[in-house]
């Protein structure tokens, strides 16, 4: 049985039947996607661009420039959807650094020679990433609670400096040496029985909070840029307890367990004093004692 279609719908799905067949076409010939998505990942100065589609015979090219505006070549002619670009932006993090990602076809010839890029053919397209400036936009990593201890009426904390990928003199550099006075910590901490919270900030890596002595206090810190408008805090770290009680209450066993002790160690240097005693009278009665003839 024939089936009739009308020219009018014909000509109404024709674009579509072109559209999904020229893209199939695309597809098979291999000619590459830009990029898209491009994002920067970076903690503590280690830092990554990130970016999609996954390629399909084609395959991608990170260029990065340098303060002089010349263009780098990085994970050259790599299939892969990210780029380690720690290395160059360590150099100087007070720059902002520009990066581009090229979608460059298989049936290209290209090949590389250090900084330069040669493609025989027609240019590859890409995308240019946002510009990152490495002082503003990393993300301050999770700090580590180094020392803590509870005085009296003190509780004094130590917060140790991270370690970055930044170096000078072949040394890797903390954040206070980056940052110096521009970095600094919050404390946020509560009664180990409350809810109700307060927080101190320092400049330095050493609060030194007034609290009530023999009260249990939980405490977590943060690392935060002071001249930041945005991305200025660090997550939180672990929450530690100073555990006034458990020390009190440790301190207490200790000195009862002691007096068990010598109690227990007393009365038996007693008991055998006693024994010996008896013993001794027993004997003496025998002494004392005429012996029966048979």
């Amino acid at each position: 049985m024939a089936i009739l279609v009308r020219p009018r719908l014909l000509a109404a799905l024709a674009p579509t039947f072109l559209g999904c067949l020229l893209l199939q076409v695309t597809a098979g010939a291999g000619i590459p996607e830009k990029a898209f998505n491009l994002t920067w990942i970076s903690t503590d100065f280690k830092t990554i661009l990130e970016w999609q589609p996954k390629p399909t015979n084609y395959t991608y090219t990170v260029q990065i420039s340098d303060r002089s505006r010349n263009w780098k070549n990085k994970c050259f002619s790599t299939t892969d959807t990210e780029c380690d670009l720690t290395d160059e932006i360590v150099k100087d993090v007070t720059w902002a650094y520009e990066a581009k990602v090229l979608s460059v076809p298989r049936r290209n010839s290209v090949h590389g020679d250090g900084d330069q890029l040669v493609i025989h053919g027609e240019e590859p397209p890409f995308t240019n990433a946002p510009k990152f400036l490495p002082y503003r936009d990393t993300n301050l990593g999770q700090p580590v609670i180094q020392q803590f201890e509870q005085d009296g009426r003190k509780l004094n904390v130590v917060v140790k400096d991270s370690l970055t990928l930044v170096r000078k003199n072949g040394t890797f550099l903390t954040l206070r040496q980056v940052f110096g006075k521009d970095l600094g910590y919050i404390i946020t901490y509560r009664k180990g029985s409350s809810t109700g919270k307060k927080t101190n900030i320092t400049n330095t890596n050493e609060f030194s909070i007034d609290v009530e002595e023999g009260v249990s206090y939980c405490f977590f810190v943060q690392a935060m840029i002071f001249s930041r408008k945005t991305n200025q805090n660090s997550p939180g770290s672990s929450t530690v307890c100073t555990e006034q009680w458990k020390s009190f209450l440790g301190e207490t066993l200790i000195i009862v367990g002691a007096v068990v002790l010598l109690a227990t160690i007393f009365i038996i240097l007693l008991s055998i004093s006693l024994c010996k005693r008896r013993k001794n009278r027993a004997g003496q009665k025998g002494k004392n004692t005429p012996s029966r003839l048979a």
